[in-house]
């Protein structure tokens, strides 16, 4: 299998990681094992944990070329700890269970891409002012003006707080991108994030390869 390349602007914070996944089969026929369900849980045993340094780092990288990640636009991860916090992360398909639970305890944003929703070429940078996208079925957009995004042919699609509906997994799924959004302030915890991510991922028969 072979990655296609992804054209990253030069950027002071930024510590990217990215895979590609390839899944034995659609998501809609594929289930969740009961141990991965379980790391949905803040009170799971995990080899990674959140901080306060994290939840830091990475606010100061979103916040580096102009967008504020606070309110209803905070990191991904934030939102997820609240979620699982409050009882309410629950198991959606294998892709984005895998994603949720890593997310959760390592603290980065993940963002998961379907890749036959998605075009070449790939690139991650700022998006331009008054940039914005739909990112859920009710058609809710968010304005991701200064936010560091992936983009598609077709324009910014996934980030560290919201992605794009239109590039979403589904029941027909069966290739994805991951995007570990990540800081140089904390030193190798993107690539042990992403060594995680991969071992779970595997281990439920799915094949990845690094970009």
């Amino acid at each position: 299998m072979k990655a296609m390349p992804i054209n990253i602007e030069a950027h002071p914070l930024l510590d990217l990681r990215a895979f590609v996944t390839v899944f034995p089969r659609p998501l809609s026929q594929l289930g969740s094992a009961a141990e991965l369900v379980g790391l949905l849980s803040p009170a799971a045993t995990a080899p990674m944990c959140s901080s306060d340094t994290v939840r830091d780092a990475v606010r100061a990288l979103l916040r580096q070329a102009g967008f504020r990640p606070t309110g209803r636009s905070k990191p991904a991860s934030e939102y997820l700890i609240k979620a699982a916090q409050d009882g309410r992360l629950v198991a959606i398909n294998l892709a984005v269970d895998v994603c949720n639970a890593v997310s959760l305890h390592s603290g980065l944003p993940i963002s998961v891409v379907d890749l036959d929703r998605a075009y070449e070429p790939f690139s991650v940078g700022p998006a331009a002012p008054g940039a914005n996208y739909i990112f859920n079925a009710s058609g809710q957009t968010i304005d991701v003006s200064g936010l560091l995004c992936l983009f598609d042919a077709n324009g910014p699609c996934a980030n560290a707080v919201k992605d794009a509906q239109r590039t979403k997994t589904g029941p027909d799924t069966t290739r994805t991108l991951s995007l570990i959004w990540s800081s140089v302030a904390l030193p190798g915890r993107a690539e042990a994030t992403a060594q995680w991510y991969r071992s779970i991922l595997e281990h439920h028969a799915a094949v990845t390869t690094a970009m």
